[in-house]
């Protein structure tokens, strides 16, 4: 099972393209703005910032665009608000396996999978790589 199955069918990927352009997306794996932190749509603001910001940073260092975003938000102890907000659009579910699955059942909490377009025609740029 892939990490990334709720990607596969938003953006018209096949496993054999999918595989040739994972780098094409780069995933948030971190987003904590600490609850003493009291700044109202901080959270929308970092992200808009990070969705300007990035693409250009990570072609200067990776030598390659990038034309997603993407991210997993554990539902258990957040509800992914600060994505809605920032419009990032809602995947789907997790299955609960992880990316190394080889007992085919649950064994971590569900994630929530957000993504965030970087350009308008992302899907084609995804596709072709």
């Amino acid at each position: 099972m892939f990490f990334f199955i709720k990607t596969l069918p938003f953006i018209g990927w096949s496993a054999d393209i999918r595989k040739k352009n994972l780098c094409l997306i780069a995933y948030n794996s971190r987003f904590l703005i600490p609850c003493q932190v009291r700044i109202p749509c901080l959270a929308t603001h970092i992200l808009g910032r990070i969705a300007k910001i990035l693409p250009s940073d990570w072609k200067l260092i990776y030598n390659h665009p990038i034309y997603f975003l993407e991210t997993f938000v554990d539902t258990e102890r957040f509800s992914g608000t600060c994505y809605k907000a920032a419009n990032w659009r809602f995947l789907g579910v997790t299955t609960g396996r992880g990316k190394n699955d080889q007992t085919h059942k649950a064994n971590r909490s569900i994630k929530a999978v957000w993504g965030y377009p970087l350009c308008k025609n992302f899907r084609e740029a995804l596709q072709r790589g």
